[in-house]
This record gives C-alpha cells, sequence and structure tokens, in this order.
C-alpha cells in the first residue's frame, strides 16, 4: 500500500515522547518486569559480596530477604508523585513544572528501580530540574533550604543520572495543553455558555491532574487523555465535540482511559506504603550504601576505571609528542614540500 507522502504528520508524531515513551499496557508492564528482575538479580550478588559486614549494619545473604516486586515499586513511586504536587503547591510553581517534573519521575523508573534510587531523592532532583527544563528557574539554595533535612547536594548528585535516564530528552507533551486548545475549540461550537464551559474546564483539569496518578500518559497521546478527562466532566460537551469533527470512534478510547482514571487516579494508602518502604530498606542496593563493602568494592573498581583510562590517555599524548608535533609536521618540513621558488 503506497504512502501518502503529503499527509501533514501532526508536531507531536515527530517528538521523542512520541518515538521513545510511549508503550502499551503489556510492553509497559514487560519492561517494569525485567527491569526489576535484573535488579533482584544484581542486588542478591552484591548482598553476597557484602556479607563479611556485620550484620547489624548489613543482611549479608540475600537468602531471607523478601525483594520487591514491580507493583509494589511502582506504589512507591505514585506515592512521591504525590509528594511532587505538594511541594508544588509550597512553592507555588505553575501546572507545567509539575506535570513536567511528574514525567520525569515516571520515565526515569522506567530505567532505574526503586531498589537502586529512592524516589524521594529523584523526586526532589526531577522537580529542581523540570523548574529549569520548562523555564521557570528558582535557586538551588532557597530550594533545597525549604524542604525539611535537604542540602544542595542532594538535589545535585542524582541530576546527571536523572537527565541520562531521561535520555536528555525534556520536552513533554501534556494533557491539561491538550485540553486547553479543546476549550478554545468547543468555544466556535453553538449554543455554547462561557460560564458553562469554564465549570466543566476545572473539572477536567481536575481529572487530569488525578490521570497523573496512572500510567495514562505513557500509553495513551495528550489529547486523548484530554478528552477523556472533558467526558468526565461533561459526556454531552464531549460528545458534542466529537460529533463536531466526525470522530465519534475517538470516544470509545476515551473510556478506557475513564476506567484507569477511576480505578488508580487517587494517592495510594499510606499504610501500604510505608510497609513497601520498610522493606526497602532491606533490599537496597548495597552498592547505593555508603560504607558497605559492596559500595567500596563499587567505588574502588570505578576509581581504578578511571586512573587507567586517564593513565592511556596520558600515554597516547606522550607518544603523539615523542612523534613529533602532535598537529602535525610544518609543511616546510615536509619531504618534497613546495617553497615559493618552485
Amino acid at each position: 500500500m503506497a504512502v501518502d507522502d503529503n499527509r501533514r504528520v501532526p508536531l507531536y508524531e515527530g517528538s521523542t515522547q512520541y518515538r521513545n515513551w510511549r508503550f502499551s499496557p503489556d510492553k509497559l508492564q514487560e519492561t517494569r518486569s525485567s527491569l526489576n528482575a535484573a535488579a533482584v538479580a544484581g542486588i542478591r550478588k552484591a548482598f553476597e559480596a557484602d556479607s563479611a559486614v556485620p550484620r547489624t549494619r548489613q543482611p549479608g545473604s540475600s537468602a531471607n530477604v523478601s525483594f520487591l516486586t514491580p507493583e509494589e515499586e511502582n506504589l512507591l513511586v505514585k506515592l512521591y508523585i504525590g509528594k511532587i504536587s505538594q511541594l508544588c503547591g509550597l512553592f507555588k510553581f505553575s501546572e507545567e513544572v509539575e506535570a513536567t517534573a511528574i514525567t520525569y519521575l515516571k520515565r526515569f523508573y522506567l530505567k532505574n528501580t526503586v531498589m537502586d534510587w529512592h524516589p524521594k531523592n529523584v523526586m526532589l532532583t526531577a522537580l529542581f530540574l523540570a523548574t529549569k527544563t520548562t523555564n521557570h528557574p528558582i535557586s538551588l539554595e532557597f530550594y533545597a533550604s525549604h524542604i525539611p533535612k535537604t542540602t544542595p547536594s542532594d538535589v545535585l548528585d542524582l541530576e546527571f543520572l536523572v537527565a541520562q535516564s531521561l535520555g536528555f530528552e525534556f520536552s513533554v507533551w501534556h494533557a491539561h495543553r491538550a485540553l486547553w486548545g479543546l476549550w478554545l475549540d468547543i468555544q466556535t461550537l453553538p449554543d455554547i455558555s462561557i460560564t458553562t464551559l469554564s465549570q466543566v474546564q476545572e473539572i477536567a483539569l481536575q481529572q487530569i491532574r488525578a490521570s497523573r496518578l496512572t500510567d495514562a500518559e505513557l500509553i495513551y497521546t495528550p489529547s486523548q487523555i484530554a478528552l477523556a478527562c472533558l467526558s468526565l466532566a461533561s459526556s454531552d460537551l464531549a460528545k458534542q465535540w466529537a460529533e463536531s469533527k466526525g470522530s465519534l470512534s475517538v470516544l470509545a478510547i476515551v473510556e478506557n482511559i475513564q476506567q484507569l482514571i477511576a480505578g488508580e487516579g487517587t494517592d495510594p494508602e499510606v499504610e501500604a506504603v510505608r510497609e513497601v518502604d520498610k522493606r526497602l530498606r532491606l533490599c537496597k542496593n548495597p552498592e547505593k550504601v555508603p560504607g558497605s563493602k559492596a559500595y567500596l568494592a563499587k567505588k574502588a573498581e570505578e576509581e581504578a576505571t578511571a586512573l587507567a583510562r586517564r593513565s592511556k590517555k596520558a600515554d597516547d599524548v606522550k607518544k603523539a609528542m615523542e612523534a613529533g608535533d602532535p598537529f602535525g609536521d610544518e609543511l616546510g618540513m615536509r619531504e618534497g614540500a613546495l617553497d615559493d621558488d618552485d
């Protein structure tokens, strides 16, 4: 079947979000399960390497360790999504900053595990990074000073890791922006009350905020999520808009999103998360725990690798200098080179 080269490709389809951060529900589950399994295997190995440390400091053998499941990891991340919203309220950050930070946190844990990096630390860094990438910068000292038991280094130490895990892809397409587009579009429909529409928009925005506690943005497009939330606020208005676009079929998709929001769009129970966090202390990767044998061994290995790399670079420079000018011989010194008399 021939491809229509003249088809106008939507801007969203040219984004890194469309190319790299969209998954089917099955693929999303597979990604998390594979990441969790690899992390558990690696941490078991690290525990065995750390077994010489007194049991008062580290569990050593992993035989009796109850590792977190992918679902439990996601539950803990979900708690800190809510914490981002609380901090944004404290600092009076914009909707854009809040939504972007939440997206960064979700994406980070599609590349990493909470057993390596606790969401509390990553959350603080993700939010600070979002203030910069959305052009709403804040002083690091001011930011850290308003968060209990937080220093500037706590925020900066993970910044490169977070950025690297995001693939340095910082631009995010959000559902709340798509909702704004719908709101403007709906105003052109006949017999629409602006007052009623404004009320519907506010309710829909609340539903979009609830959707951030789910995997919706990793599965569906921003416009689909926006329409689903509009439909939750006013099904008649959403249907009227879809009819005006000749796109009634899209309403079948938004039903799945609505079910997702209704089922998962609430904060997790504190007691359930507290139990997960308690177990996390016992199954945290010892390579990430300063002072543990595994941590010291990992650091020594990294330093040895860095030293070897620097030594090789120094040797290469030395050989180049001994062979002559590292930038090449002058033209006049080359054998058979032309001069002005030739």
